[in-house]
């Protein structure tokens, strides 16, 4: 096992390690630090939450002196991700005589250029405004030692390489280069190729990255009961502060809205919002004014909140990587942390595939029932009437009338069980619980269903039960009975699962071919046709 005191670094890093509660490194800082020490360039591959900021950070601030003079330069695709990587390197500089200042658009040039003036050591800023420094000859790089380009794939995302390329030109000398970037396309090889010497390459596994803070749950729920299953979820677990991702800017918009109607502290985050708006949603997050951030994937870039004790993905993320940087967002500074995914039926295919490229079964629960709610609710819901009662207030007195009334006619009992079931309940009163397939003509127990292909597409019962298996989670051997014809296939399933079902296989593709499922009409008494049986 490795400790930071193994590390060749000074004992006033050392001890701001310690001031900080750190003892042992992350994977990538056991990796990484060692060899950015030797002063050749690196390549670190990982993701945010790895602890990456402190693995460039320690040898940086251990390297550079208290000379009045920029000597290093940290490259961060936004504003955020700036100030929360020069947060962390003051942290780790506090017993040395060094000052880093954030620089990005949005802020005050005139304060920048006042602050370079008096003298820094390490700036850390976006490339935009890293760029208009250059131009304004106000940033000197000719005596930086150290470039580090944090979420490189980040901001080639976000168009920045040609401005990247720029400052790195103007970079003479010898420097030494580090580059960290969560996935490595093409562009950014063809960068380090270009701009770097022989660089090192380290790079931590998907497991290291999600281990070992993080629990993994995934809930699987039907689309139509999508926001209903998330509301049962959130009021069984005790959350302090919640990452809520969807994978569209509409789609963060209708979450904030249907969470707020409910009475849940949330607000939304995206790419729509000004810079203010952005820092105003982001503080009340910060300051725990509200208890949901709701974002999508690209406005969470840079968001780097340390007590955040869950991350929720409402939308299964697009691919692995993603995944991966989204659950990192909790289970930081040393704290546990609990990563959740709601998952339809048409998205088990992709679950299966995250699970397979980070090399680990997430593990299913059920979403809670009601009564479950209620009983994890109890001590909480008392405490908040008993606090309202003894804080009672003049709006108590505008009650009166409306409270006499309803007494005379219901008792006390039920109209404190009517006024909990209304704040309690997520449910609007059209809103359907599930499905009724009405009489299918399934054995007891059994739905049975309507497949439009049979034998025209080599369907078989056992692709049919495996297809049905892998996409709803149950024994293949738990489906019931299949009859393919030529041109049409009926299936029965377990009435508990069979909306999963429903919804999985509605419009989706067996063998290739485009399929669609419908509930069956009751079975004649004699069926001709000659089927092929399971």
């Amino acid at each position: 096992m490795t400790y930071f005191n193994d590390f060749e670094i000074s004992d006033s890093i050392k001890k701001a390690i310690k001031d900080m509660g750190f003892e042992e490194p992350s994977p990538i800082q056991a990796k990484a630090i060692p060899v950015i020490l030797e002063g050749g360039d690196v390549i670190g591959q990982a993701q945010t939450g790895t602890g990456k900021t402190a693995a460039f950070g320690i040898p940086v601030v251990d390297k550079v002196t208290n000379e009045k003079y920029v000597q290093a330069l940290i490259l961060t695709p936004t504003r955020e991700l700036a100030i929360q990587v020069s947060g962390e390197l003051q942290k780790l500089s506090v017993h040395k005589r060094i000052r880093t200042l954030p620089i990005y658009g949005g802020q005050s040039i005139g304060h920048q250029i006042k602050a370079l003036r008096q003298g820094v050591q390490v700036v850390i800023g976006t490339p935009g405004r890293i760029l208009d420094h250059l131009r304004r000859k106000t940033l000197k790089l000719d005596s930086v030692h150290t470039i580090v380009l944090d979420e490189a794939d980040e901001m080639l995302d976000m168009g920045f390489i040609d401005d990247i390329e720029h400052i790195l030109r103007e970079v003479k000398g010898v420097r030494q280069t580090l580059l960290f970037s969560a996935t490595m396309p093409p562009a950014i090889k063809k960068l380090s190729r270009k701009y770097m010497t022989t660089p090192k390459m380290v790079t931590i596994n998907k497991g290291e990255v999600t281990a070992p803070l993080i629990n993994q749950i995934y809930f699987k729920v039907l689309e139509r009961n999508k926001i209903d299953s998330l509301c049962r979820i959130i009021d069984s677990e005790e959350i302090d502060l919640g990452i809520l991702f969807c994978r569209t800017k509409k789609g963060v918009a209708e979450l904030t809205e249907a969470l707020q109607a409910r009475g849940y502290l949330a607000d939304g985050l995206h790419g729509d919002l000004t810079q203010s708006q952005r820092d105003s949603v982001m503080k009340k997050f910060r300051d725990s004014s509200i208890e949901f951030l709701i974002a999508t994937d690209v406005a969470a870039r840079g968001i780097d909140v340390d007590n955040v004790t869950h991350v929720i993905n409402y939308d299964i993320p697009q691919d692995p990587e993603s995944y991966v940087h989204r659950i990192g967002r909790t289970g930081r500074a040393g704290r546990q942390g609990l990563a959740l995914t709601l998952v339809t039926p048409r998205e088990m295919k992709h679950l299966r595939s995250i699970e397979h490229e980070i090399k680990m079964s997430i593990p299913s629960q059920d979403v809670p029932t009601i009564e479950e709610v209620v009983e994890k609710q109890h001590d909480s819901w008392k405490k908040r009437v008993t606090d309202t009662i003894e804080a009672r207030g003049k709006e108590f007195d505008l009650f009166s009338p409306l409270v006499k009334e309803i007494l005379e006619v219901h008792s006390p009992e039920d109209v404190v069980s009517a006024l909990l079931k209304m704040n309690f309940s997520t449910e609007t009163p059209n809103e359907e619980a599930g499905y009724n397939f009405g009489e299918t003509g399934g054995a007891k127990g059994m739905i049975r269903f309507f497949i439009n292909v049979g034998r025209n597409v080599n369907l078989t019962p056992k692709i049919l039960s495996e297809e049905v298996a892998e996409l709803v989670g149950i024994p293949s051997k738990a489906v019931g009975r299949i009859d393919i014809f030529e041109n049409f296939t009926f299936i029965e399933v377990p009435e508990e699962v069979a909306p999963f079902v429903y919804e999985a296989l509605r419009y989706s593709r067996i063998n290739g071919a485009r399929v669609n499922l419908e509930p069956a009409k009751p079975r004649p008494k004699r069926e001709r046709r000659t089927p092929t049986r399971s």
